[in-house]
Parts: structure tokens; C-alpha cells; sequence
């Protein structure tokens, strides 16, 4: 008796030991919705935001005073309209005209919604790129030169738009006639690499033959030959002019050191080749080209435009300008209605 008592109490511990071992074991309650968006935040996952978001694929030929300001420009007046809904890829092409191709082929891969393609060389890479994604150029003189247009009437068509650098050139001729009334000869410097800026060359030898002037054009392929070329002009001229040419834009102290210790003075067509290397200019001001891009983009992101119906857009005013240093330097004195280059 007492040896099955002892066998029932051994028994009912063991019971006793189970049962406190499988509470411990119980599973846990399920996390609460609450519970798995804090451990969401904690791992870095963002909740989605409300609204549109859009990538914007930036395509800059050259980094240049011009060119920035209407990146710039562009940029800003996007992330006015759209704030923290808009992101910018950009990508500079360090003047290195295949590498525009490369950067919009990978736009293209991503998916890009917009393609901003600042200067010529990047717009024809984006042309042949992609038919599809909406392209807006900057920056660009002449749209039916640069795609080979005939007959442009101002509108380009499928997916590409955008605003024009142009400016007067029978004024920029007129400004040589100002500053210059007794020169002969004058040397149009350029790179022929560029359609945009034969163009340019072309138009303006026009009006300056017009003028009485006898005019040579003096073209270099590239950096490379930028200072025989710029000496040989020199050499045989009494001024130059120099269009708005983004390889000379780069190369500024370059034609500089060329023109000024020879005296010669060069009228170009935009501020910031006017900063680095002439003496006065016909210019525009390419931030405001570049808002007036992002407007164009804003509207067609939202849906409020066709691109396909939008004509190419063009600054709004011109300002005669002068780099005061440099004319200081050469002894040039120039007359009321120029604005100096700050």
C-alpha cells in the first residue's frame, strides 16, 4: 500500500513539471498591424507616398558657365512645381560627344520619364536613343540644323521639344559694326564639330559682309587643334567673332592667352565665353532658358501638354553685355547700352 501510494504521488509531480514546461512553450500572440509598420520603420522601409513621383534623366554635353545655368534653371523651376515628387539623374558628358549616347542609352534602360538633353550633341543622342520617353532640349541654336530637319516651322514633332539659345544674329553683327567700324577683316572662329555653331557662322557672315566687312571662317575639329587654329585667325584678322560654341566655351583661357597678349579683340555670342575670353556679346540669360524648360516639363508630367505639339520655345529678351576687365585691358571703350558682366 504504501509503495503504491508513493508511485501516485511521483506521478501527479510528474504531470506538475509538464504542465509548467509546456506554458512556457504557449506561442506568442500574433504582432498587431501597428506592431509591423514599427518594425517596417525600424528596417528601413518607407511607407509610399502620396502622389506622382517622376525621374528626370539629365544629359549635359560640357560643363560650362552656360550650360549650368540652364541645368540649373531647369531644375529648380521642376522641384518648384513638384518638390520632393521630382528626382534629377544627371550626368555630364565632359565634352566627350559618344559619351552623350552612353548616358541616354542607360536613361532609356531606367525608364526615365523625362530626358532634359542640354546642348546639341546631347539632344541628337537622345533623338536617336529613344522615340518614345519625351525629350526637351536646352541650350540648342537651331533644332532643324541640329535633327536635320528641312522646312522646320518651328515644331519638331514625336517626342521632342524644348527652347532655343538663338540669339539676333544680325544684331551680334551689328555690335562688331559698333565696336569696330574701322576694321577690315574679321575671323569666325568655331568648332566644325558642331552643326549649331556652323550655322551661326554662316548666318553671320551674312550680315557682316552686308556691313562691308570681308569675312573667313576658321574652324577647328576639337580641343586639340583649338590653338593653331585660334593663332592662325589672329594672325590674319582684326577681330573675331565666336558663335555660341560650347568647345570654345570650354577652352576660354585657352583663346585668351592666345588673343589678348596680341591685342585682339573677340565678339562672341554668349555671356559666359564673354566672361572668359571677349569683349562684348549679344546674350541671353540661360538660367531663365532653363526655367522656361522646366515649365515646358512640368506640363507635359503632368499631362496638361503634347510635346509632340509643342514649339520650340525662345528666350524672351537679349542683353548687350561687356567684359570690362578685358576691355580695360585691350583699351576699349565701350559706349552706353552695354551692361558689364558681373
Amino acid at each position: 500500500m504504501k509503495k503504491l501510494l508513493a508511485m501516485l504521488l511521483a506521478l501527479s509531480m510528474a504531470v506538475s513539471v509538464a504542465a509548467c514546461g509546456s506554458k512556457s512553450e504557449e506561442p506568442t500572440e500574433a504582432p498587431s498591424e501597428t506592431q509591423e509598420e514599427a518594425s517596417g520603420e525600424e528596417a528601413g522601409t518607407e511607407a509610399p507616398t502620396d502622389g506622382a513621383e517622376y525621374v528626370v534623366g539629365i544629359c549635359q554635353l560640357v560643363q560650362h558657365d552656360a550650360l549650368d545655368a540652364a541645368t540649373q534653371g531647369f531644375k529648380d523651376a521642376l522641384t518648384e512645381e513638384f518638390g520632393d515628387k521630382i528626382s534629377f539623374d544627371e550626368q555630364n558628358a565632359s565634352g566627350d560627344v559618344p559619351t552623350c549616347s552612353t548616358i541616354v542609352n542607360q536613361f532609356v534602360s531606367d525608364e526615365v520619364d523625362l530626358i532634359l538633353a542640354n546642348a546639341t550633341p546631347a539632344l541628337q543622342a537622345a533623338q536617336a536613343g529613344t522615340g518614345t520617353i519625351p525629350i526637351l532640349g536646352t541650350s540648342v541654336t537651331e533644332y532643324g540644323v541640329a535633327l536635320n530637319i528641312s522646312d522646320f516651322n518651328g515644331t519638331v514633332g514625336g517626342n521632342i521639344s524644348g527652347t532655343s539659345d538663338l540669339a539676333p544674329l544680325d544684331e551680334q553683327a551689328q555690335i562688331v559694326k559698333e565696336l569696330f567700324p574701322d576694321a577690315k577683316n574679321v575671323g569666325l572662329v568655331y568648332c566644325s564639330a558642331e552643326a549649331n555653331s556652323q550655322y551661326q557662322v554662316d548666318t553671320v557672315q551674312g550680315f557682316l559682309e552686308e556691313l562691308g566687312y570681308t569675312c573667313k571662317q576658321y574652324s577647328f575639329a576639337d580641343s586639340n587643334d583649338l590653338s593653331s587654329v585660334t593663332q592662325t585667325a589672329v594672325d590674319e584678322s582684326d577681330v573675331l567673332y565666336i558663335p555660341t560654341d560650347n568647345t570654345a566655351a570650354n577652352n576660354t583661357e585657352v583663346i585668351r592667352n592666345i588673343c589678348e597678349p596680341a591685342k585682339m579683340p573677340v565678339v562672341v555670342g554668349e555671356e559666359g565665353i564673354c566672361a572668359g575670353c571677349g569683349v562684348a556679346t549679344l546674350s541671353i540669360s540661360y538660367y531663365d532658358l532653363g526655367v522656361a524648360t522646366g515649365k515646358m516639363a512640368a506640363k507635359i508630367l503632368k499631362g496638361e501638354s503634347d510635346i509632340a505639339t509643342m514649339p520650340i520655345e525662345y528666350a524672351p529678351q537679349f542683353t548687350k553685355k561687356y567684359n570690362q576687365e578685358l576691355c580695360d585691358s585691350l583699351g576699349i571703350t565701350i559706349p552706353e547700352g552695354y551692361e558689364a558682366i558681373q
